[in-house]
């Protein structure tokens, strides 16, 4: 099983919402925060990025910039700037002034962000990929074919695109996996060949009534050894990550299909149909049938209980599968 594009299907709803904005300087735009991950790619001119809670980061041609979970951010010509502008729908593409041209492709990428991986929740505030010579090639080609389609508006440029933006979401999580410190968080856990395998195998077999000395066998280590190396990694301990993926899982199986709740309770590996819902409810605030009928509302009242918690309720869901 390919863990990260698991987590990407699972996670993910709907297709992304991308728009074109040319401006000419002096500019200041605000972008509200967004239900998912905010991106940007800058496809001519230059600009600047102003995070909430770093420093402004100057932006050139070919760069981009993802912001998960972000509260709120903008972009100028330059860091003083006044950000006059509020990002949304109905604004003009392009607004003309006197100095620089800046052409910018905007968008979100919509996650839920109830049921997000722990992966996702080790983004920094801002993934920023500088469009460096000889670094991310299969990202810089992705960059270049979005460009040409959105600049050629050829045939089939409306289905193209949006294709082309799920690669490179893809692109981005890998290029910011890939410059991270080796031996640390989840970048080591998708490269180290036992943790990447263990990784698979409760994805590709979720129903299995998995066990910490299961889990260390099939990594071929102790199981001290493979549960220090994987909370090392993954930042839970294993039984917490397997109970996470199975609400993930699970939340997805209601919110896309109409399988019984039973079916679904086998599926991620629980014993029966009330032994699934009291995890279920326990660790997100909403029975699962409820979470089927209204996904949004529901997912919102599960996001305002403490990540901690999540982490700590492996014990009980071991106890109820």
């Amino acid at each position: 099983m390919d863990v990260l594009s698991d987590m990407i299907a699972a996670t993910r709803v709907g297709r992304p919402g991308f728009g074109l904005t040319v401006r000419d300087a002096p500019w200041g735009r605000a972008y509200p925060r967004v239900p998912g991950a905010g991106f940007h790619m800058v496809m001519q001119g230059s600009c600047w990025l102003i995070p909430q809670r770093s420093q402004p980061i100057p932006l050139s041609v070919g760069d981009v910039v993802l912001l998960y979970g972000d509260q709120g951010h903008g972009l100028a010509d330059a860091p003083g700037t006044p950000l006059t502008e509020t990002a949304g729908p109905g604004e003009p593409q392009v607004i003309e002034g006197p100095g620089p041209r800046t052409t910018l492709l905007c968008g979100v990428y919509e996650f839920e962000r109830a049921w997000s991986h722990p992966m996702l929740d080790a983004l920094p505030e801002v993934v920023h990929v500088p469009a460096r010579l000889g670094r991310h090639p299969h990202l810089r080609a992705t960059v270049d074919l979005l460009t040409a389609e959105l600049e050629d508006r050829a045939p089939g440029a409306d289905a193209a695109a949006p294709a082309l933006l799920d690669v490179l979401l893809v692109q981005i999580l890998r290029a910011w996996l890939a410059e991270q410190p080796d031996g640390t968080g989840w970048a080591s856990a998708l490269h180290d060949p036992d943790l990447a395998a263990t990784l698979g195998a409760i994805h590709d077999d979720l129903a299995r009534q998995w066990t910490v000395e299961a889990l260390a066998a099939h990594a071929g280590m102790s199981r001290a050894t493979f549960a220090r190396r994987f909370t090392a990694s993954a930042g839970e301990p294993p039984l917490a990550y397997l109970t996470r993926w199975r609400m993930i899982t699970a939340a997805r199986r209601l919110r896309e299909g109409d399988a019984p709740l039973s079916a679904i309770a086998k599926q991620v590996g629980y014993g029966s149909e009330y032994a699934f819902a009291k995890a279920f409810k326990r660790l997100h605030g909403t029975a699962p049938g409820r979470y089927r009928s209204n996904p949004t509302t529901s997912a919102q009242r599960g996001a305002t209980r403490p990540r901690a918690t999540l982490r700590e309720e492996h014990r009980g869901d071991r106890a109820a599968s």
